[in-house]
């Protein structure tokens, strides 16, 4: 079966940089499958270290299944999301075995180096800053890989925010760029959400100094003005909790009858 990361290695290898940076991306929030050498004791994890030719690697699969197919019997592992272990096993000169021995389309060895690049690019953090815009106007310039970043980073977000606008902005001084203003955020969201557009402006190829994030309330005087040069992206709605079941009518359960008074 094909799985995301089958398809964006794929694409990475007959790809371009932006077709990397989708693969980084997508490695990082994707949970992994990490062969321990032994069951995990408590919170505390020893992932399994093979000592080969070209120096220390573990092993990381992105299905159960294909964890499953190194052995005949069932074998200690530990489940976490991609960022987690690369921040881990950055500058330990260890490398991130991804679906060795499976066949699969994403069958890669990382090595040191890849690891410390995604790191990097996961450390990228937000900057604060003040400035006056005198207008907003269509973004232009941008590369495709952006959107596809914000929209998948966006998907993520159901339940912080109601919208993004993303659009070009002309500042009092001359400055210009683009600002992406996100609406409606909840306050404690801000700082997170702030931290992920940042990420994914890294794994879109864009400088952080070419977009702006910023949060703006739906009835802010700006918004009207950024909505009509801009372009708009939906954030997802929370899932509804699911509605309780109705009682079942008396009678129906034959070990518990009806009382009657």
């Amino acid at each position: 079966m094909q799985t995301p990361l089958d398809t964006a290695h794929a694409a990475m290898v007959a790809g371009d940089e932006a077709a990397a940076l989708a693969f980084y991306r997508l490695l990082a929030d994707a949970t992994l499958f990490l062969l321990l050498e032994r069951e995990a004791e408590g919170e505390r994890i020893q992932p399994r270290i093979f000592d080969l030719a070209d120096g220390p690697v573990v092993l990381v699969f992105d299905t159960e299944e294909r964890l499953a197919a190194l052995g005949d019997t069932p074998l200690p592992y530990a489940a976490l999301p991609g960022r987690i272990i690369a921040q881990h096993l950055a500058g330990q000169g260890i490398s991130l075995g991804l679906n060795l021995g499976t066949a699969a389309a994403s069958e890669v060895m990382l090595p040191p180096e890849a690891l410390s690049f995604l790191t990097e690019r996961l450390g990228a953090a937000p900057q604060e800053l003040e400035a006056q815009v005198e207008a907003f106007v269509p973004p232009q310039g941008l590369p495709p890989a952006l959107d596809d970043a914000l929209r998948f980073t966006l998907s993520g977000a159901a339940g912080l925010a109601r919208a993004a606008v993303l659009a070009g902005v002309r500042y009092q001084g001359g400055r210009r760029g683009h600002v992406l203003a996100i609406l409606d955020a909840v306050p404690e969201a801000e700082e997170p959400l702030a931290r992920a557009m940042s990420e994914a402006l890294a794994f879109s190829g864009v400088d952080a100094a070419e977009l702006d994030v910023t949060f703006l309330s739906s009835d802010a005087p700006a918004v009207p003005a950024l909505v009509r040069a801009g372009l708009m992206f939906d954030v997802p709605l929370p899932e509804a909790p699911p509605e309780p079941l109705a009682p079942p009518p008396p009678g129906s359960d034959p070990l518990r009858p009806p009382r009657l008074r």
